[in-house]
């Protein structure tokens, strides 16, 4: 099986094609343009695997998007390119409309053209696997409510709109014209190769050089975090063993306010990194509460039982597991992150606008 991945030098991206070249016998085309948060690092090890390959290409560039699919012919698309940080949404949105509305139209109608003219055989084996996020589905109100795969869709942000959008494409090309799309939605991910934007490598980072770690209002918003490699094992079990025009809701089962996370984050660095930058006694008193960010939802929680029943897949990191795991990787792969904050990033507060 050759698996066509977008996105595959990012976060989440470049967990799936780990996991597709170390855990199984399948070949893996990584798709990337690789933006800023783009990284062949993250792949250690790749380019000397004869099932992968490598084509930096923009999913904006159609003409590029259909000769992959005719140089490749890969039996599955899992589609995870997408501009995902909120902040940067809220002050520059024409790029996540350009990539995650326009982008998908272009994967969704290449594929849609490869597909029609693939033999029978293999095009009813043929797969188009959308990655998504929960926050399509907005704020959860009540303290028990868990998204589930037939919430209403309400996004908040910018980024959220512009998923919510790939989604409603997804399934339109699904239902109008056909193709065999899979659509599964995601709760808050961290671990290792994490780019520092995010809050969890943001604090470690910031930490680690004495500088503030900025906390959006009170801290008390409410995440489901989900540790990255538990979703790559996720997203490749639905993209062999998902049914066609299903959704499937993929999340940690591990509810934590901002707040605690980064308290949790120091709490580590006390114990695993204990020689700290000069001025800092403790780690937690970097801690400063900042305007929140416009727009800002409160908790979002995932209901993950429908993966679970169907297709039996189940976390295998606890919160506490998987965040010393990454706090450990960052600890022990700093040449990683130096050449990260050696370029564009430099462990800046965005999202202010408003």
């Amino acid at each position: 099986m050759k698996i066509l991945v977008t996105g595959g030098a990012g976060f989440i991206g470049s967990a799936v094609v780990r996991h597709i070249i170390n855990d199984t016998n399948n070949e893996v085309v990584n798709l990337d343009c690789l933006t800023y948060a783009g990284n062949l690092e993250s792949i250690p090890g790749a380019t000397e695997c004869e099932r992968y390959s490598f084509e930096q290409v923009d999913i904006c560039d159609k003409e590029e998007v259909l000769r992959v699919f005719e140089q490749h012919k890969p039996d599955a698309v899992m589609h995870l390119a997408a501009e995902s940080h909120v902040d940067r949404s809220i002050e520059g949105p024409g790029a996540f409309i350009q990539t995650n509305v326009i982008g998908t139209f272009n994967m969704l109608d290449a594929a849609r053209g490869y597909w029609n003219a693939l033999p029978a055989e293999q095009k009813k084996s043929f797969r188009f696997h959308h990655i998504s996020t929960d926050e399509v589905y907005g704020d959860l109100e009540g303290t028990d409510d868990l998204f589930t795969e037939t919430t209403s869709y309400a996004p908040s942000s910018p980024y959220s709109a512009s998923k919510a959008s790939s989604d409603h494409l997804v399934r339109a090309w699904g239902r109008t014209y056909g193709l065999p799309v899979i659509v599964t939605n995601c709760s808050n991910n961290y671990g290792p190769y994490h780019f520092p934007e995010k809050l969890i490598p943001h604090m470690i980072l910031n930490a680690l050089h004495g500088k503030p770690l900025p906390v959006y209002g009170d801290g008390m918003q409410i995440r489901d975090w989900l540790f990255v490699e538990d979703h790559a094992r996720a997203l490749y079990k639905v993209v062999t063993e998902g049914v066609i025009g299903e959704t499937y809701n993929i999340g940690g089962h591990n509810e934590q306010s901002n707040l605690h996370v980064v308290k949790t984050v120091c709490a580590l660095l006390e114990d695993l990194a204990p020689e700290k930058p000069e001025g800092v006694a403790k780690y937690k008193d970097l801690i400063t509460f900042v305007k929140d960010r416009p727009g800002h939802d409160v908790r979002y929680a995932i209901d993950a039982s429908k993966i679970e029943k169907e297709l039996g897949w189940t976390p295998e990191e606890t919160f506490e597991s998987g965040l010393k795991k990454t706090v450990e990787w960052y600890l022990n792969n700093t040449s990683w992150w130096q050449n990260v904050l050696s370029g564009e990033y430099k462990l800046g507060r965005l999202g202010q606008a408003g």
